[in-house]
């Protein structure tokens, strides 16, 4: 029953994302970047999940039970849970006083520095190629001016 489901949600989500990209293929190219973009990568992942769905039922009948944190109690899930809402509120924070295209790359750099306990060379790569995403994607593509923050627009900078 599990894997009918699956096969069955899995096909809906193809007929979608297709439709979606066929619809989109007359639209000029601002308007169906975005439908491009999404609908390509999600109609290729429905599709291995119906091909793996139909080829491996007995691997997909052996579902992992989930449960929200049932378990876990204690000053350990709170701490866990302060920490997030803390991360959370500090790129928020550097999203109004530094912009967009420095609190991106500031927040990947830090939580991999801190958090991840990567070395100061791969978290300083992550940090560079995600920033050179978001602004080729953003700022390069979509043409969409992020505000700058308080602090530049302050100097004079933005």
């Amino acid at each position: 029953m599990h894997s009918r489901a699956s096969l069955i949600l899995g096909i809906g989500i193809m007929v979608i994302a297709g439709a979606a990209v066929i619809l989109a293929m007359d639209w000029p190219l601002k308007a169906k970047l975005f439908p491009l973009v999404i609908g390509i990568p999600v109609f290729c992942m429905a599709t291995a999940e119906v091909v793996w769905g139909l080829l491996d039922p007995a691997a997909r009948s052996e579902a992992m039970e989930f449960r929200l944190s049932g378990h876990a109690t204690g000053v350990g899930t709170g701490r866990r849970t302060l920490l997030a809402i803390g991360w959370l509120v500090g790129f928020f924070a550097a999203i109004v006083l530094l912009g967009y295209l420095v609190a991106v790359p500031l927040l990947v750099f830090l939580y991999m520095k801190l958090m991840g306990r990567q070395g100061w060379i791969l978290s300083g790569v992550f940090a560079g190629v995600v920033w050179s995403v978001f602004f080729v994607v953003f700022d390069g593509l979509l043409h969409i001016p992020f505000p700058a923050g308080w602090i530049p627009a302050w100097l004079g900078l933005a």
